[in-house]
């Protein structure tokens, strides 16, 4: 019996340490959650962002069905309309002066949501 349980602890803590960067669906099948890192900088009325991730952008299957590991980015500038983006560069020019915040966040092909995501806030001068 000693053994069983030491068996048993041995085989979670396998399970654990590969769930890593993985989700579980519905059906209890593992999906690739993206990395995402932003880095933006502003330039006069100019904000502009570079999105950085392991997910390929894929502008040929934007609004197509799900394909792992691909997909597109949806932006929110102060909770505006959502800017579907199929490249890892966008600018927004003419941005208003004061403060906004930003929301980018992963999706699939099919807009389904990757539930990856980065605020950030700014300020224009």
């Amino acid at each position: 019996m000693k053994f069983r349980g030491i068996y048993l602890a041995v085989i979670c803590c396998f399970m654990l340490a590969a769930c890593g960067n993985k989700a579980q669906t519905a059906s209890g099948n593992q999906v690739h959650k993206p990395s995402l890192d932003v880095k933006w900088k502003v330039e006069g009325t100019t904000f502009a962002i570079d999105v950085e991730t392991d997910m390929h952008i894929s502008p040929e299957h934007y609004g197509q069905g799900r394909k792992t590991g691909e997909g597109h980015i949806h932006m929110y500038l102060d909770d505006n309309d959502k800017i579907g983006v199929t490249e890892s560069h966008y600018e927004f020019p003419n941005v208003p002066s004061g403060d906004h915040i930003l929301k980018v966040s992963l999706h699939n092909n099919d807009h389904t949501p990757y539930d990856v995501t980065k605020t950030i806030k700014f300020k224009i001068p």
